[in-house]
């Protein structure tokens, strides 16, 4: 092994020498001399640099090397640095306080400093020394800025209210960034979701999902044709640039093959636009959940008599088909002991007494009783025809009776067996809540619907391989549970209990879950 090593370190001096590097930042070299690495420092966490060399990106152990050269850091004051960009809505609100929290249960003390509109800095200090212990700067505007600072290595963390793009996937792996699509690249760290507003004087108290996407596309234009007064509709929607806007047109509008009216009015922030249809009778816009500021929520109908708002609870357990996933993307590089802490802590009990007291919607599971659920029910018993009969609905409540609802659900991707973000994230955090011991002793029921196309026998053997498969998922994932700790049992009601209707893909979607219930 002492020789294959040799011969190993001998081959790469030999390479290394063959290179003629001129004016470069640094020269890491072997203690005993032997290999030098010589490139642009690109980070240093402490612990290892990141060098961009002729042969790529390397990541090198400070402890096995010497750093020579200008950009050398300062090992002894080291001060870790962690570079943010992208969403407004989740930069300028939410992860600040997150921050600030975090110091707060470290023992940190933070500063802020704004440069400009669009910039700030935090500087964290060690609360007894004073210390200098890190960096972060902040740079908010939306969230394809913040995919474009990432390939231009001028961030690190992308905050994004969509899931990323091929397009951005695919530079990112020639980037060298690795797969951002895979596991440990992205997390969802909170719950979001794009509502139609008005201002509080409009007489509108509800609309269609077929409706607003009329209204978005400028073929319905005028109060009159929503039961209103004879008046043209002014529609708001945020940046064209903002991943808020992005995920809104997707599915309101690229789904039935629409495109946005050329005269609707773009706001940079979603609090600016919530201002601006708040003082605006003959206004609507789309906004975030967590900046509606004055406006008023409108309901979102289906022609079958269902109807949902937008609630804290509705959107956690995504019942709300409009539902945004906020997102943390991560390049595949080794980021500061400090940023590795953050994000640890921002998974954590803590942070989501944060987010929620930010006027976000966390992840932590919440039980729900069955008692709180009378209008599903409601909904199941006159929803049900010919393939749900009376013996179907009371098999279901026999059997969910003495059972409370976890607010965690699992959906899937429109034509896809593949979970959903949120879902995917969803498979994680049940994990690490059934490792830390926080089901022990409970019995814990994969329960699977169905939409109403086709059968009502092949829809429940459909649900039922839906919840089988996210109950394997959670196992798979949950590697430290031992088998004797809980119970996880699945079972199946196909299109016994809609949450919205069948008469939209959306509708369809959203009936088409695994639900978890407890007792």
């Amino acid at each position: 092994m002492a020789l294959l090593r040799a011969a190993v370190f001998a081959a790469l001096s030999l390479l290394l020498g063959a290179v003629n590097v001129l004016a470069q930042d640094v020269t890491l070299s072997s203690q005993d001399g032997d290999i030098e690495i010589s490139g642009t420092l690109l980070g240093f966490d402490g612990q290892f640099y990141r060098v961009e060399t002729v042969y790529g990106e390397l990541t090198v152990d400070g402890s096995g090397v010497r750093c020579e050269g200008p950009g050398c850091p300062n090992l002894t004051d080291f001060v870790a640095e962690l570079r943010f960009s992208g969403s407004s809505t989740m930069g300028e609100v939410l992860v600040p306080a997150l921050i600030e929290g975090f110091a707060l249960r470290s023992g940190l003390i933070v500063e802020r400093e704004d440069i400009d509109p669009e910039r700030f800095d935090y500087t964290l200090r060690d609360g007894q020394s004073g210390r200098r212990v890190a960096r972060l700067f902040f740079r908010v505007t939306t969230t394809d800025e913040g995919f474009a600072d990432l390939l231009a290595n001028e961030a690190d963390i992308v905050m994004s209210l969509r899931e990323i793009t091929q397009e951005e996937r695919d530079r990112a792996l020639e980037a060298g960034l690795g797969d951002l699509t895979g596991e440990n690249r992205s997390r969802v760290l909170a719950l979001d979701a794009f509502v139609p507003v008005t201002a509080a004087g409009n007489p509108l108290r509800s609309i269609s999902l077929s409706d607003l996407s009329l209204v978005l596309s400028g073929e319905i234009d005028n109060w009159s044709a929503l039961g209103g007064p004879d008046a043209p509709i002014s529609v708001h929607m945020p940046s064209a640039a903002s991943g808020l806007a992005q995920a809104a047109e997707r599915r309101l509008l690229t789904r039935v093959d629409r495109v946005i009216s050329p005269n609707v009015i773009r706001h940079k922030r979603s609090s600016m636009l919530a201002r601006a249809v708040a003082v605006d009778p003959f206004a609507i816009g789309i906004a975030s959940f967590a900046e509606t500021d004055a406006t008023r929520m409108l309901t979102l109908t289906g022609e079958c008599g269902f109807s949902l708002a937008a609630t804290r609870r509705t959107i956690k357990t995504e019942d709300y088909p409009l539902t945004s996933p906020m997102f943390l993307y991560l390049p595949a590089r080794r980021l500061p002991k400090i940023g590795r802490d953050f994000l640890a802590y921002m998974r954590g009990p803590a942070a989501q007494i944060v987010i929620r007291r930010a006027g976000f919607v966390d992840q932590a599971a919440e039980e729900i009783s069955i008692n709180a659920q009378g209008d599903r029910f409601a909904n199941a018993i006159a929803a049900a025809g010919d393939d749900v009969s009376l013996s179907d609905l009371q098999n279901m409540v026999r059997q969910l009776h003495s059972m409370a609802r976890l607010t965690t659900t699992f959906r899937f991707e429109t034509g896809s067996a593949r979970l959903d973000a949120q879902s995917r994230s969803n498979v994680e955090q049940f994990a690490r809540a059934l490792e830390s011991g926080a089901f022990d002793a409970r019995r814990i029921v994969f329960a699977g619907f169905s939409d109403g196309e086709g059968p009502a026998a092949t829809n429940r053997k459909i649900a039922a391989k839906r919840a089988e498969a996210v109950r394997d998922a959670v196992l798979r994932m949950a590697e430290t549970l031992p088998k004797d700790r809980v119970v996880l049992d699945t079972v199946a009601f196909g299109e016994a209990m809609p949450m919205a209707c069948d008469d939209s893909a959306w509708g369809a979607q959203v009936n088409r879950r695994v639900e978890v219930w407890l007792e």
